[in-house]
């Protein structure tokens, strides 16, 4: 086969520099988009953001002057001076800052502050105007060792008592047995088992109750052992169930249960209340873990003419490029080195405005055809798609996927993820849809509304959707139900 050359012109779509960091930044969350921020912010110094936290600290600038509040606008910063015949710069008014907010945050470059006064002498707002910092946790080891200090004197107690504190788990249970602790200590130290067993006996009896146990039953028995002011039957009774029949007390076998004990649905009903007062996770209570919060992208709120959708100014970025180096770059200096970085600084501008735009404009489109939702809640929630509103606003349904993931809502029925407003739908009688996020919001009305004493069943639930003009199926209640969190028909039946 003789080789030959061969032009030949074709077009293509390609992903130009710009577009992939368009697409990069809307579909990261608000705090990898700072994240991201942060780190470009470092890499190009043509780049400046006009929210700096550090605005209002004193600086010190180019020229060796120290200002106040030196990362705001020129107002509040000494210009330094141009060269003969130089303009200034006009990166600022080319429309190149991209500025989330109505106002501008500007330092003050006055100081208030008293310098002059004494050190030693404080006034009233000195303990509000520190930081508050959050205090530090308490975790159930160092609760229960406190109070082993005060307990336990013999060095060799303590020594075993901590050993057998360090093998509970973080909801306070002894999930190794004390023979494989025994089976670990050396034996030149001449340590039976019963001395293992009443250290663990007497950290039975520390707070919090129920801390040691070694199974659920054992957890519940400490617990009501200590509880006060219950009458000596009803204690007894309930010791009986958590020790010999927890296993139908958790399935609601309350028929065998008054076999069992030879009691009347009075006394059970005593003896369920008394164990529905304890904690079967002592130690969950210690759990140091960090809050995670959210903040919302987006604002809707009530006014006189309907819904109205703002961006949450506290999540964008007002940036700008760096007049300074705008200057320089003018003047003809280092233009080889900084022409670029000036390109990239426009295009992060320009791609973070548009990413606060589609936000804005996807956030308006869902809040306009679930106006119903706002109004009424949940049960008023209309089957919508991603094509519904990519069609609308001219936009392709990847798009929409990123911007409604990670991204959050403020609503005056709580905070919500942009996606929880798309769901699928049901047929009804009538030939129209039902938003599957209704019906999960009507299935929670009508289990909280049941019986205790006979509640609903799936099929009786599908039954009752049915009669509302929903046609839904019975292993689809079941489906919901579990999404929701909510027990069988078996478990929700009390006396």
């Amino acid at each position: 086969m003789k080789q030959t050359l061969q032009l030949r012109t074709s077009q293509h779509l390609a992903l130009t520099p710009q577009l992939q960091q368009s697409i990069r930044l809307l579909q990261l969350s608000t705090l990898e988009l700072h994240q991201e921020l942060e780190q470009l912010l470092s890499d190009n110094p043509m780049l400046e953001r006009l929210d700096d936290p550090l605005d209002h600290s004193v600086r010190l600038l180019a020229d060796g002057a120290i200002s106040q509040g030196a990362g705001n606008d020129a107002a509040a910063t000494p210009e330094a001076p141009a060269p003969d015949g130089a303009e200034a710069p006009a990166a600022a008014s080319e429309g190149e800052a991209y500025e989330g907010g109505d106002n501008e945050m500007s330092g003050n470059g006055n100081d208030d502050t008293d310098w002059s006064a004494s050190a030693g002498s404080k006034s009233a707002d000195d303990e509000d105007s520190r930081p508050q910092l959050e205090a530090s946790g308490c975790t159930l080891r160092e609760h229960l060792l406190e109070q082993m200090r005060v307990t336990v004197q013999e060095l060799r107690d303590r020594v075993l008592m901590e050993m057998v504190i360090d093998a509970l788990d973080e909801n306070g249970y002894l999930e190794e047995p004390l023979e494989e602790i025994h089976a670990r200590l050396p034996p030149e130290l001449e340590i039976e088992l019963d001395d293992l067993r009443c250290t663990l006996v007497l950290l039975q009896s520390f707070d919090p109750p129920g801390v040691g146990a070694r199974n659920a039953a054992e957890c519940l028995a400490l617990q009501i052992k200590r509880m006060p002011g219950v009458p000596l039957v009803t204690r007894r009774m309930a010791l009986t169930i958590v020790e010999k029949h927890l296993t139908w007390f958790a399935q609601r076998e309350f028929t065998k249960l008054k076999k069992a004990l030879d009691c009347d649905d009075e006394d059970l009903r005593e003896a369920q209340a008394v164990i529905r007062q304890c904690n079967p996770h002592p130690g969950a209570e210690f759990d140091c873990g960090e809050s995670d919060y959210v903040v919302p992208d987006v604002i809707v709120k009530k006014g006189r003419s309907g819904w109205l959708v703002t961006l949450n100014n506290d999540v964008v970025p007002r940036l700008r490029v760096n007049a300074l180096y705008a200057n320089l770059l003018k003047q003809g200096k280092n233009e080889s080195q900084m022409n670029g970085q000036l390109q990239e600084a426009k295009w992060l501008i320009k791609n973070m405005r548009q990413r606060f735009d589609t936000i804005l404009r996807v956030a308006e489109a869902i809040v306009e055809r679930q106006k119903n939702f706002f109004s009424h809640g949940a049960v008023a929630m209309r089957p919508l798609v991603l094509r519904e509103i990519a069609d609308t606003l001219g936009l392709h349904e990847s798009t929409i996927s990123r911007v409604t993931t990670q991204k959050y809502m403020l609503t005056p029925h709580g905070m919500f993820e942009l996606k929880y407003f798309f769901g699928s739908h049901v047929a009804t009688e009538a030939g129209g849809e039902a938003s599957s996020t209704a019906i999960r919001a009507l299935i929670v009305q009508l289990t909280g509304a049941e019986d205790p004493k006979n509640p609903l069943s799936d099929s009786k639930i599908a039954d009752m959707l049915g009669e509302q003009g929903m046609v839904i199926a019975r292993r689809t209640v079941a489906k919901y139900r579990e999404a929701l969190k909510i027990p069988p028909v078996s478990l929700r039946k009390s006396l």
